[in-house]
This record gives structure tokens, sequence and C-alpha cells, in this order.
């Protein structure tokens, strides 16, 4: 079966084809400026990337682009939308309401629809897609995965803040995590690394890019994670704060006289990273900026990698024991420097880096010694490949 894998922002779209029996990518490519004027980026398997200008006043137009071109004569990989048996949708948030992935039904889409205020820059670009590919493709089944699902199995003494429990029992205000769909691929191609059982490994998950977030997998299921009931608390990371005394917020609003809105923009795009550094979101900036002598940058690559490894220690004792770390993600696949970094703080348990194998970007390797007690891996994360086989395994 061929699944088209869609990826809906506010004004983006990432799409790819992939045949699910070889698990190939056939296609894949990305829409951009969606609502403004409109980007094309397409490349079929083995052939050139391509890019061009394409008016997507919205993602409707954008979805019909991606299908013309799946289906081109010359370019294409498919014949016609016959060919394509099922779209996996990744969908942000899901709240309490979904578990697992789904196929959408009227009732599943309101239900998405209901999380919108839980994530409101993501859930309605991802309805829009959702909404889009509908329209376009009738017949074809439709099914959602969620960032939030792998973390449901999260206890209450994990999920819950130390807040009046109403906030709960009315708005469900409790730590959700994300990058689930990540997580959890990289758990279960860590457990098949190192030769364990999936229900029977301890294994906590660096997810760790512009966007980043720890997860503790027990057993084969998430028991704790660093993201809460939005993306802004955990890590230290591209642009975002993570945690911070919540005190904070009045101290500053006072002294600079600002509102809700502009701390929320303060600490979801001008903080993490870049805001200590002065300099840079991307790692390679920071790095560069580091060795040049750049003090800011230095700090903020150091307070990435502490924060880190703070997590790291929290989730080995959450669980009792650890038998492998892996960083997955831009910056975990290939900033050799970060990961040497936390592991600097894990002698405790007993790991070992190989700074050799440390050296290798972008490439599944196990970067820990033959003696490390505890087996460190570098395992590229492969999202849209997860959403393919969720969505395989229900249609």
């Amino acid at each position: 079966m061929n699944v088209l894998v869609i990826n809906c922002g506010s004004s983006s779209l990432k799409f790819q084809l992939i045949n699910s029996d070889t698990e190939a990518v056939l296609a894949k490519g990305l829409c951009e400026r969606i609502g403004i004027d409109g980007k094309l980026t397409y490349q079929p398997e083995g052939g050139e990337k391509t890019t061009e200008d394409k008016a997507m006043p919205t993602h409707t137009e954008a979805i019909q682009f991606v299908i013309d071109a799946l289906t081109d004569n010359e370019r294409g990989v498919v014949a016609s939308l016959d060919e394509i048996g099922a779209v996996g949708h990744r969908v942000v948030h899901g709240g309490e309401k979904f578990a697992t992935s789904t196929i959408i039904t009227e009732e599943v889409f309101k239900a998405i629809e209901e999380c919108n205020d839980l994530a409101p820059l993501h859930n309605p670009a991802n309805l829009i897609g959702i909404e889009a590919c509908q329209k376009l493709m009738p017949g074809t089944p439709m099914v959602a995965v969620f960032d939030t699902a792998f973390h449901q199995t999260m206890p209450d003494k994990a999920f819950m803040y130390g807040l009046p429990y109403e906030y709960y029992e009315k708005y469900k205000v409790r730590r959700y995590g994300f990058h689930g769909t990540s997580h959890s691929f990289v758990s279960k191609r860590t457990a098949e690394i190192i030769g364990k059982s999936y229900e029977d490994t301890k294994t906590v998950v660096c997810h760790l890019g512009n966007g980043a977030s720890i997860c503790a997998v027990l057993n084969g299921k998430s028991v704790d994670t660093s993201m809460g009931l939005t993306p802004l608390e955990g890590l230290v990371m591209g642009t975002r704060s993570g945690d911070i005394d919540p005190a904070i917020l009045e101290f500053i609003a006072k002294k600079e006289d600002m509102d809700i809105t502009a701390l929320m923009n303060m600490l979801n795009k001008k903080s993490g990273v870049q805001g200590v550094s002065g300099l840079s979101s991307d790692f390679r900036d920071l790095t560069a900026g580091a060795e040049a002598g750049n003090k800011r940058a230095q700090i903020a690559i150091d307070v990435f990698a502490y924060r880190v490894a703070k997590y790291v220690g929290s989730y080995a004792a959450a669980m009792n024991g650890v038998d492998a770390i892996a960083f997955t993600a831009g910056i975990g696949e290939n900033v050799c420097l970060v990961r040497e970094k936390v592991c600097e703080y894990l002698g405790y348990l007993g790991i070992k880096l190989d700074k050799e194998a440390n050296a290798t970007r972008g490439e599944e390797i196990e970067i820990s010694t033959v003696d490390s007690k505890v087996k460190v891996y570098v395992v590229p994360t492969n999202e849209e490949l997860a959403i393919a086989r969720e969505t395989v395994a229900l249609v």
C-alpha cells in the first residue's frame, strides 16, 4: 500500500509518499507560504529536487499541487489517486481523548477540534490539512496520528501539576508531552539494537531539535516526558525558555510593562539558546561562535547540555535504572559537542563515551564504549515512517 503522510502547519505542508511494503519513500516535498503566495518543493525517489512558485491561497490548493506532482506524467510516481491507499495526518494535540492513532470520522474530527485551545497554533492547521485531503480524496481512508498519544500512559504522579485540582477537572490542565511519534519510533528501534524485548527495556530518548524534549520509556510505555501542557515546558530549546520560575513573569512584566501576550511571545520566540546567546538558535552558528571566542554562545551551549543531562538523570531515577540512552532529531543526530557535554555528566551511571564514534553525524551508531554500563546511541528519527506504519495498521 502507498501511504501519503501529511504534516500540516499554519502556512506550510510537508509530505511524503511511502510504499508501506518496502518502506521506501517514493516522493517527498514541501509546500510553503500558503496563504501568502506559495512555493512547492518536490523530489521523486532517485530524482532531482525542484522548487517552483505556485499560487496557494489555501491548503486545498496546496494539496491539489501535491496530488498533481505525484501523478504527473513525467515526474510523478503513481498513475492516479487510486494507487494511494490511505493518508496519515500528523495531529499535534489529542488531549486525553486519544491514547492511540485513529481513523478520522466526523466524530473524531470534532473531538480534535475540541482540543484546539490546547494547541491553538497547530491543531487548527492540522484540521485544515485533513479537510483539504477529504475534499480532494473523498474515498480514501484518513488516519490521525497524535504527538500526545504515546504519553497517555503516564501515571497521574507524572502528569499532574501542583495546582488546584479543579483546574484539571474543569480545563484538563496537566502534562501532555509532545514528539510522541518520534519517542515511540526511536525507543522501539533502540530496543531492537540492544537486543532486548521492548516490553522489558528502560530507555531515555533525547529528541533534541529546535523544539526539544526527553522521554522516559519504561517497558514500552512513556512514564514521563519533559514538555507539559504545551511544548514550552522542559528543556532550554532553540527559542523557547523551558522551565523557569513562574514568578519571573510578574517581575519582568512590571519592569518592562509587558502584557501576557508579550510575555508568551518572549518565552516562545525570543528565549532559549537564541535569547541567551543573542546570536542564533542554530547550533551550527553557536558552535562556530563559541570556537571564535563568543562567550555567550558558549554559555548557551553549556546551558542546553546541562539541562538535558539533568533530565536524563531524573528519568534514570524515575525508572530506577536505565538500559540505553538515545539521541535523535537535528541536534541529537548531528551536534557531537552536545552529546559529549551531556555524557560528561553521566559518569555516575557508568557511561563511557567513544569519542571517535561520537564524531559521526546523522547515522545510527553506538557512541558508548564496549565497557560502558549504559549503552548510548544515535538513532535517527523518522516520524513520517512511524505515521505510515500507524496508518497501515489501522486501515
